[in-house]
């Protein structure tokens, strides 16, 4: 891979960061608009999107498969770890900052969430590199 190629692609998931993160915030503040079902579960999966798109963009060389792995780690263990409640992590989540990154409770089906978020941003990472090659 060319040093020009994988800055391209490397910007590409810093650009697919940036507009999870924005697509993310907005399933949160116009929560009401959209149907329950999407209002309810958007913004987890989008966070966890957000999480797998940082990880191609530190790992370009790694394989999706690694980055797969690596961003179900890490949005588990950042769920899992709302399990621990000492009064100095939770006034970290009491801020905004630290209840967008590390949430307020654990909740089981964040985990599913998580998971298809992951999916979802492999596909269409797959998807766009299919059609980055054809160029």
């Amino acid at each position: 891979m060319s040093k020009l190629h994988k800055r391209t692609i490397r910007f590409g998931y810093l650009v697919a960061v940036v507009l999870t993160i924005l697509f993310g915030l907005a399933s949160r503040k116009f929560s009401q608009l959209l149907p329950v079902f999407v209002a309810e579960n958007a913004g987890d999966a989008l966070w966890a999107m957000m999480v797998y798109f940082g990880f191609r963009f530190l790992i370009i060389r790694r394989s999706l498969r690694t980055a797969i792995i690596l961003s179900l780690l890490f949005s588990y263990s950042i769920e899992f770890s709302q399990l621990y409640q000492a009064s100095w992590i939770n006034h970290l989540r009491s801020t905004l900052l630290g209840s967008l990154i590390l949430g307020k409770g654990f909740l089981t089906v964040d985990l599913f969430r998580y998971a298809a978020g992951i999916i979802f941003a492999t596909f269409l990472d797959r998807v766009m590199l299919i059609l980055t090659r054809r160029k």
